[in-house]
Order: structure tokens, then sequence, then C-alpha cells
């Protein structure tokens, strides 16, 4: 684990609290994720830009979306672009209000840059959207996530879950044998009763590869909170929120690796609208 900061990182990370989702591309082929986009919000504009990821991306075979054509420009636009808004539920949909019950978001906060940044959408199956940490304080940022692959445990682990309590905490475990992401990272109940050692599924994708950047002192001031546990009929996929609290006392950045820069980085004279 280590932690560094660029200036050119300073200056690219993102400028509103909590209004910046990412956008992922897996490679068909080798099923290797990759950052090739970000959307940010601001004074009511919406504006997307590719990231210097999809440039590694183009030499797995990644193209430039349809929506999104030119690989160098910045795209805005004074609604949600159709690629994000088609992968938030109707409001006119009679399941609607569960889901916001599931994300744990207050009904008037429920956008969709805020319902997105808590799903965490699978948009197909090669495209994927995150979003950055919310900036709590100067040295705190916070993301809260849907565990990961809890159907794939034991069924001891299953019904354990159903007891998780809010507030209750979990621990990340580095996943170092796994041969499908070195990054892989576990997520296990933390022994408060006798023999409670129960795993639970794994960190997004998006959120180990970031954990695994923090020092060891870093990773042992990080923590994994119980936000709510949602009964069925609750997808699986949305039993299990949480939030991850980093405390970095400045020196860390999350998503401020190169691939998550905007190609452009904000040049004026390059945005079109949308």
């Amino acid at each position: 684990m280590h932690s560094s900061t660029s200036t050119s990182e300073q200056q690219n990370r993102p400028t509103t609290n909590g209004r910046t989702l990412f956008l992922g591309w897996q490679d068909p082929d080798q099923r290797r994720w990759f950052t090739i986009g970000r959307l940010d919000q601001s004074d009511e504009i919406y504006k997307f830009c590719y990231t210097k990821g999809a440039k590694k991306a183009r030499k797995r075979g990644f193209s430039p979306l349809v929506s999104f054509p030119d690989l160098y420009r910045t795209y805005e636009s004074e609604k949600i672009f159709p690629l994000f808004a088609n992968q938030v539920l109707s409001k006119n949909r009679p399941e609607y209000d569960d889901l916001v019950d599931w994300l744990s978001i207050p009904k008037c906060e429920a956008d969709p840059i805020a319902i997105l940044a808590r799903t965490g959408e699978q948009v197909t199956d090669t495209l994927e959207i995150f979003p950055y940490p919310e900036k709590l304080d100067e040295n705190t940022h916070r993301v809260h996530f849907f565990i990961r692959g809890l159907r794939h445990q034991s069924s001891c682990a299953v019904e354990r879950s159903k007891t998780l309590e809010s507030g209750e905490t979990l621990r990340p475990i580095p996943d170092i044998q796994n041969n499908y992401d070195t990054n892989a990272c576990l997520l296990r109940t933390a022994e408060q009763k006798e023999q409670d050692m129960h795993l639970m599924g794994y960190l997004p994708r998006y959120l180990a590869r970031e954990f695994n950047r923090l020092s060891e002192e870093q990773a042992r001031r990080a923590k994994v909170e119980v936000v709510r546990v949602n009964p069925p009929p609750a997808p699986i996929h949305f039993r299990i929120l949480c939030r991850l609290i980093i405390k970095t006392e400045g020196e860390f950045l999350p998503f401020s690796d190169e691939v998550y820069q905007p190609i452009t980085n904000g040049n004026p004279e390059l945005a079109i609208e949308a």
C-alpha cells in the first residue's frame, strides 16, 4: 500500500462534493476494467468528458460511445445525459419508493446523481457507473456502497447478514490470492461475539483498488460501517448498504491516478452542448 499525489492530480480532482460519477468499461476478452469517462454536475450543468483511462482502453478495443463520439471534447447539458438518466428508475414506477428506502436517501435528495452514486449501476455488460467519494472535511472522505458477492458466500454468512445492525463495523481483508483481481478486498464481521467471523462479500472493485493504495496506517484508520440491511424482497445485491470512511490527514486523494483525469483538462474551448 502506498500514497502519493502530484500537482496535476490535485488540479483535476472533482470540484463538487459528491457530484461526480465515473464510467468504467470492461475489456470483454480479458475482463479487465478501465475508467473511461466522468460526469460532473455543478450549478445545474452536467459535463461529461473522457478520461485518460480511455486511451489505455482503446488499446484493448474500446471505441468512443455513440452518445459521446469525440474522445477529446467536453459535453455539456442542462439535463443529465440519457446514458445516465436511463439507468435511474422512473418515479412513476411502483417500486421507486422502495428503491429510495433501500438506498437510504431522503426523498428530497433522491435525484439521479444521488441514486446512481448509491447503486453503482452496471449499465451494460461492459459499462459501469461508480461515484467519487464525498469530502466531509479536509482529511475525511466517505462513500456509500453495497457489498458485492454476498450470494456467493456460505449459507451461514447469508443468515448472519440478516442480523447485521446499523453502525456495526466490518473488517476489510485484502484477498491477496485472488486469481481474478489482485486488489480484491473481502469484508468480514468484526468478531464482536465469540466465533462471529463471517465473510459478507467484497468491497466493490473500484473501492478495493483505492483501499490498496492506502498506506498501512491509513488502512488501519479506514472504517467500514453498516448503514442499512434490506430484507427481501430487496434483491440480494441491495442487501447490505455500507459506508467506507477514510481519514488521511490530507496526504491521500481518492481516484487521483492518471486514468481518472480528464483528457481535455476542462478546456472551455473544447466544450460542446449535447
